[in-house]
This record gives C-alpha cells, structure tokens and sequence, in this order.
C-alpha cells in the first residue's frame, strides 16, 4: 500500500526531522508566555439545563446561530453542563493539556463514583452516544470501568468505559507511557523554552509529559424506543474502578430498522462469522469475488464481522445494514517483518489499489462500521479504515472509530464523493485528500476528535484540483486544524462548521507547507462557522487566527475569497495572516480578499498581520472586538514608509469593540500598529446578530 506520511508537530528548532515538522518562529518582543483560562472551574451544580426544557446545541451552540452550516446529522447533541447533576461541572478552559480544554464547548461534568448527569430526551430515541473520558492506568494502557445508564427510571443497563484508545503523551509522534522521558530532547520546548539536551543544568521535566487526547465516546442501542420527555441518566456507580469519569455530551436519535440486500453476495454464505468469534476477512474476499463475477453488491447483514487486515476493494458495491448494525473490526497486527511502503502494522481497512498500479475505480462502501484499534501513531503505518486511490467512487453513511485515519487517500485519482460519514476517535486525520485527487468532494460528513487536520486537502508533489469541502462538521481536532489546505487550484470549503481545535491549529488554515504544491486558480472559503478557535499556539506564544495563512516555503498569492463566513468566539483573532520568521522577507500573502464577513467577539483583533503582502475587507461587521481591530506587524523591519502589509477598505466595514472601530481610518492603509502579544479580553457568548 501506498505510503502515508502525516505531517508533525512543532515542537523543534535547529534539526531536520524525517518528517516534515511544524516550524516555531521566531518573534521579536521578548514578552513572557501567555496561559489562558477563559471562566474559572464551576462548582458542584444541578446543571444550567436542569429542570427545563432539554437543552439541544450544535457544537455547543445554540443551532440558530449555525442554521444551514455543518453536517446534517440525524442526532440531538446535549452537552452535560447543561443537564441535571450532582457531579462538578469542569471549565470552561481553552489551556491545552487540560480535560476541559478537550470538552466540546470547552466545558464538560466530573462525576465521582456514585454520581450522576441525566438529561431529558428532546425526541423520540432509541440509541445514544456517550462522550467521556476516565483515568489512564499509571503505568499507561488504559482502564475499564463501568457507567449506568437508566432511561426514565425504568430501562437499565452498563456500558463498559475505556481509556486504551486515549491518554497520550510526549512530544510527536507521542507515547502511551505517561512516564518516559522526552522523546526528542534534542528539540525545543515551550516549558521551559530551550532544548533540553544542550541545556545546563539540564531542566526539570514534569511528568506525566503533554497528557493529551483524553476522550472517547461509545455508542448504545436501547432496544426500544423512548419518548420526548423521558430521561437519560448517567451514574458513575459506586465501587468504580474509575476514581472520576467525565462526561462531555450525549447524542441521542432514533435508529430505523436495518436495511437488508435481498438480491446480493450475502457474506453469510461465503463463512463470514456475524458474531465476531472468527475472522472474516477470507469469507468478504470469497463474497467480492463472487459478486464481481455476476454483478452483484456484496451484503453485510447485521453482526459483528473480525477483520484484521486490508479488505482489497475494486469495481465492487459493499453495503451493510446500517452503521449501527453492521461492525466490521479488527486487532492491529504487528508485522514480522516491515512492509515495503514502511508499516510495521495492519488492521482493519478497505483499500483501493496503489495509484501507481492503477488504482481502483467504481467502488461504493455504504451503511457499515469500521472499528479499529489503533493506540499509538506510526506514520508510515497503512492502518486508516479507508485508503488507497479510489476514482469514479462514493462512500456513504459509514462511522469510523479508532483507526490512525478515517480516510487517507493516495493519488492521483479523481471523482470520489464522501457523504454523510462519521469519523471520531482518530489518531491522526479524519480524512486526508493526498497528492493529486481532483473532482471530488467531502459532504454532509461529521468529525469529532481527531489527533490532526479534521479534513485536509494536502497537494504534496502532485496538485489536488477542484474538490469539494462542503457541509461538514469538524470538532475538538486535539492537534491541528478543523480544516487544512495545503495548496492546489480552484478547490471550495464552504458551509462548515468548525468548533474548539485545541492546540498548534485552528479552525481553518490555508498554508504553503509540508512540500505542498502552490495555491493556482481560485480558492473559495466561503459560507463557514467557526467557534471557539484562533487558540493560543504553544511554541510561538502568540495567538492564531479562527482562519489563518502560513506562508512557509512559497508565496500564497492566488485569486483567494474568503466570504460570507462567521467567526464567533474567538479566543484571539479572527483572521491571522503570518510568514514565518526565517522566511519573512521571502514569502509574502498577497491579495486574499475577505467580503460579507461576521465577526462576534475576539479575544484580541479582528485581523492579526505578521506577513508581508496585503488583503481587501469588504462588508465585515465586527463586534465584542478585544483589542485594535488591525494588529499589523507586517514582516517586523518596521520600516518608516510603513509596515510591509497593506489593508484596502472596499467599504461597509462597520462595528468594533474596546479601542473603537475594528478598521479605522488611521489603519489604512499600512499603518503600524504591532503588539506582539497584546492582552486578552475575553468576549461574551455568540448571540444572534
């Protein structure tokens, strides 16, 4: 299989990694580094929802806010802070490295054994998600332990909790060890802001090290259904092997009834072990085979099916009964010996041939799990649920949990359409167009807690051209972005919702990096939600943007609109514009025009500018801004012509915050107005506008 090499954190200086690496820049004011807590710990409460009407957010957001923008899901999210409890609501905190800061909404519940959160149903339901987090075994590992689930008093039943899949540590690629030393300690860290191994005396090293990625969630079905008004009750029991358990959320919804393939190649008849007990994976080759032949689909009745490698897939219809039926998981296996693209592991996987062998064609995966179980990330490891090079294909209503990457694909290949998915749990990305993959598009597609870019569009080598981002829901990325793009020509991302990236990301970057081909044609970023986002970035100690551009190794100056987008709660600034420091008087960001834009609360500017080049506003409206509305650095000469960035004013800039308007006269069109790290002011609640 084709190699998959994901892209690295920044966390050095100095040295060139195997992998590409997330450069630190420098920065000229010498200011201490900023830590922010947004709101204290709540205490003990009955919840902010108790007793009322259930409280139904979208990305712990009241949906009005975000009508028409994310996935369309057929679940109802209720965060726990805002259900009835006898636990202690945790945050809201935005510090990386913290329980809360991982929460949707950046708030969750903490119960001790023997406490509770219930929330009342907001429709009929008969199957929930629960999204949570317990304690890693000390050692590192893992745990199991219990949660009680009641519906209305009456229906009981215990899910089984567990850490394994969550807990890492470390520096990049990150351990399970919570505590091993520094991985690299030839790098720079932000802790204590030099390389460890050339420092003397050699720096004290808490431990456990970055503790990061805590949650999971696990799905429930009720086996009946139950009525608006009714009530789910989540209790840590008593005797708990866990000495706390979070809650974060529930999703609820109401499952239909598992849809069948009367006229298909019925794994069944081919061997296939519906109750998991013995491998299956021979049995789905002998069932593909089959059906290629006579030009049947393959059918996944309902059952759970053990896969423990790579299913080859080509000019070939899967389908199951529905995600919530039909389970197709798998072990990761250690390999004898590595393989020649560099894993040292398999597991459960659909994968299209190698591009360079063609690739696969004509290939549809629909209404199935894919569970895998993935614990640690290898970057050269094929261990995704989804992979190879699928043209001419779709893949449709799949829920993908615990494998390294929901979707990687290798180009060059063209017209895939992914639709109405869920990724969760991910080590590294939730899906990941890869050199060359043109004429295809991501939609109506739901991701939640991934370990890298949510989705991204990388143009390594080979262009990505005219795809397709649209309609989808990206949430808690730990690491990096909600959505990335990293170079090719005339490709969209519009209509998304992007909420709480966590840490060395934001919601959505466009950056000139990681061996990207250029940006060419038209880039459309159009029509979006962000919320929660422009976080604080450990190793430059600056804040980011909710959107922002990163030129790295070339120029970004394409035809680039950004409209009709909103940037709501921002924890910084709502755009960001920076070359890094090395290569500041190389690179520039030129021409990105920004037009009929909202902008409500930033916990400093509007536009942070540490780049040459120049940008057009026209009709952003801004409010609850928290510091100047245009923090312009340009490429830090500070010449006396002016800074290296210029803002053009193409009318209907209205709205600002504590300093005045957000783009005043005096800004233009080049005024220097740099504050390195200017301080926070945290904004209220997105309200509508």
């Amino acid at each position: 299989m084709a190699r998959h090499t994901t892209h690295t954190a920044a966390e050095r200086v100095g040295s060139r990694a195997r992998r590409p690496v997330r450069t630190v820049a420098a920065v000229t004011a010498a200011a201490a580094g900023l830590v922010l807590v947004l709101g204290a710990p709540a205490p003990a409460a009955s919840g902010r929802g108790g007793g009322g009407a259930p409280a139904v957010t979208r990305a712990a957001l009241d949906p009005a806010l975000v009508a028409g923008r994310g996935a369309r899901v057929d679940f109802a999210e209720q965060e726990a802070e805002n259900a009835s409890t006898n636990g202690t609501v945790i945050g809201p905190d935005r510090t990386a490295y913290t329980l809360p800061s991982e929460a949707s909404g950046r708030s969750a519940v903490r119960l001790k054994p023997g406490q509770y959160v219930e929330f009342t149903l907001p429709r009929a339901t008969n199957a929930l998600t629960v999204r949570y987090s317990i304690p890693d075994a000390p050692e590192g590992g893992g745990i199991t332990a219990p949660l009680d689930v009641s519906v209305d008093g009456g229906h009981r039943t215990t899910m089984t909790l567990t850490s394994r899949y969550s807990w890492l540590y470390n520096q990049y690629p990150f351990s399970n060890d919570p505590q091993g030393d520094l991985l690299h300690p030839d790098w720079w860290i932000t802790e204590c802001g030099c390389v460890p191994a050339a420092t003397t005396p050699a720096p004290t090293i808490d431990k456990p090290f970055r503790p990061s990625h805590f949650y999971d969630e696990q799905r429930l079905l009720l086996g009946k259904r139950y009525a608006a008004g009714d009530t789910v009750r989540l209790t840590a029991p008593r005797g708990s092997t866990a000495a706390w358990t979070v809650i974060d959320l529930l999703d609820t919804q109401l499952v239909a009834a598992p849809h069948v393939e009367a006229h298909a190649a019925n794994v069944l008849a081919f061997g296939a072990d519906p109750t998991g007990r013995r491998d299956a994976g021979d049995a789905l080759d002998r069932a593909i085979a089959y059906a290629k032949k006579r030009h049947l689909k393959v059918y996944l009745p309902p059952g759970t099916y053990q896969v423990n490698r790579h299913i080859a897939v080509d000019d070939v219809t899967i389908a199951g009964a529905g995600s919530w039926y039909t389970i197709v998981k798998g072990h990761q296996v250690t390999l004898d010996t590595p393989a020649p693209d560099g894993s040292v592991h398999t597991g459960v996987g659909f994968y299209g041939k190698d591009a360079a062998d063609g690739g696969s064609h004509d290939v549809h995966l629909s209404g199935f799990t894919v569970e895998g179980d993935v614990r640690e990330r290898v970057d050269t490891d094929q261990v995704n649920a989804v992979g190879g090079a699928l043209s001419d294909s779709t893949i449709d209503g799949l829920h993908l949990h615990h494998t390294k990457v929901g979707m990687w694909f290798d180009g060059p290949m063209t017209r895939l359409r992914v639709t109405r998915t869920t990724i969760t749990d991910q080590i590294a990305d939730g899906v990941n167009f890869h050199t060359g993959v043109t004429d295809s598009s991501v939609s109506d597609t739901f991701v939640r807690n991934t370990g890298d870019d949510g989705l991204a569009m990388w143009s390594e080598k080979t262009g990505n051209a005219r795809d397709v981002f649209a309609h989808n829901t990206v949430q808690t990325p730990v690491l990096a972005n909600g959505i990335a793009l990293y170079g090719g020509t005339d490709n969209t991302v519009t209509g998304n919702l992007i909420a709480d990236p966590v840490r060395e990301g934001s919601a959505i970057q466009v950056g000139s990096r990681f061996g990207a081909e250029p940006f060419t044609g038209r880039l459309r970023i159009t029509d979006n939600t962000t919320v929660r986002s422009g976080p604080f970035e450990l190793n430059w100690k600056i804040g980011l943007g909710a959107i922002w551009f990163y030129a790295l190794e070339r120029d970004i100056d394409a035809d680039i609109e950004v409209a009709g987008d909103h940037f709501l709660d921002n924890t910084y600034n709502a755009v960001m514009l920076v070359s890094d420091f090395p290569v500041k008087d190389t690179y520039a960001i030129r021409g990105v025009r920004f037009k009929d834009i909202r902008v409500d609360g930033t916990g400093t500017s509007v536009l942070s500018a540490r780049s040459a080049g120049s940008a057009s506003f026209e009709n952003v409206d801004a409010r609850n801004v928290g510091a100047v509305g245009v923090n312009n650095c340009g490429a830090f000469n500070f010449p006396s012509s002016g800074s290296e960035f210029a803002v053009s004013d193409l009318g209907g800039n209205d709205g600002g915050g504590t300093t005045g308007p957000w783009l005043a006269p005096w800004e233009l069109p080049n005024t220097i107005t740099c504050d390195d790290r200017p301080p926070v002011v945290q904004p209220p609640a997105p309200a509508p506008w």
